[in-house]
């Protein structure tokens, strides 16, 4: 039986470009959405665009008591504030989730100060763009993308399948679960470790001329550079314990590696690169 139905309400708290692009994905779904943001021109845009039905700059009972579904869209340091001021207003039996990227500094203190009547459900869709902003939200983003559900003890079967599906009606290629504690350290090696080397390959050298030499692996490898300050630093110290061991265990290696060049210890180099090309294969399949 499915768990989200067409006279489904949906409620979206933050019209970025995750906030947007899952606006635009439920609305191609024939959901009725309606979005919360402070910017009345993204509700503007996004009215133009036909992907929301109603926008709103305030919270008010009429923007969120009808609705059925609540996703936030907020950086994490907002979720908890913004819950705890305006969860008097959710219906009864409402369940809510989020696109949050880290998770054990959320998910429990979001429950532990939750309504009895409403379930939360912790979720992180991994697909974004290095572009910012609503008018950069796409569906198609989550074509190719991981979904991770984040349950704890406090939720119900019922509830990680309603954020299962959710997930299925994204359109995404794969639906993972794992504890937030799992999550925040998968995240900090698949995800904020690789911001974190693509930031320094783009600091350590003062060359304003390194885009007239570049091939194509130097452009793929520093993609995710052109970066969120305000967000991806909040992300990483809110991660920090699990991204400091992720940063330690890369220099490692990194250091390993280097001693192989310096002695010229040719099969130990190719042992390496052979055992990540094993590693990399299975990513195409």
């Amino acid at each position: 039986m499915a768990l989200w139905t067409k006279d489904t309400q949906v409620l979206i708290v933050g019209l970025g470009l995750m906030g947007g692009s899952y606006a635009r994905a439920l609305k191609k779904q024939g959901f009725h959405v309606t979005a919360i943001t402070r910017s009345q021109s993204s509700i503007d845009y996004a009215l133009a665009e036909g992907f929301i039905d109603r926008g709103y700059t305030e919270v008010s009972e009429e923007s969120v008591s009808s609705a059925d579904a609540v996703i936030f869209s907020l950086y994490p340091g907002a979720l908890l504030p913004w819950i705890e001021a305006h969860q008097h207003l959710f219906k009864p039996g409402v369940k809510i989730t989020d696109v949050t990227g880290v998770k054990t500094c959320v998910v429990y203190d979001i429950q532990r100060i939750l309504r009895k009547d409403v379930e939360f459900i912790g979720a992180h869709p991994m697909a974004g763009k290095e572009t910012s902003g609503v008018e950069s939200s796409d569906e198609r983003i989550f074509a190719k993308a991981n979904y991770i559900v984040v349950p704890t003890e406090q939720n119900t079967a019922e509830g990680i399948a309603w954020c299962k599906e959710l997930g299925t009606l994204l359109g995404v290629r794969k639906i993972s679960e794992l504890s937030p504690e799992e999550h925040d350290e998968m995240i900090g090696f698949v995800s904020q470790l690789t911001h974190c080397i693509a930031v320094c390959l783009m600091t350590c050298k003062d060359n304003e001329h390194l885009v007239d030499y570049t091939g194509d692996s130097f452009h793929d490898l520093t993609r995710i550079a052109r970066i969120n300050d305000r967000m991806w630093s909040e992300l990483f110290l809110l991660n920090r314990e699990a991204l400091l061991e992720q940063m330690d265990l890369f220099m490692e290696e990194f250091k390993d590696l280097r001693a192989m060049l310096e002695a010229g210890d040719v099969d130990g180099m190719r042992g390496k690169m052979q055992l990540s090309t094993k590693r990399r294969s299975l990513f195409d399949r």
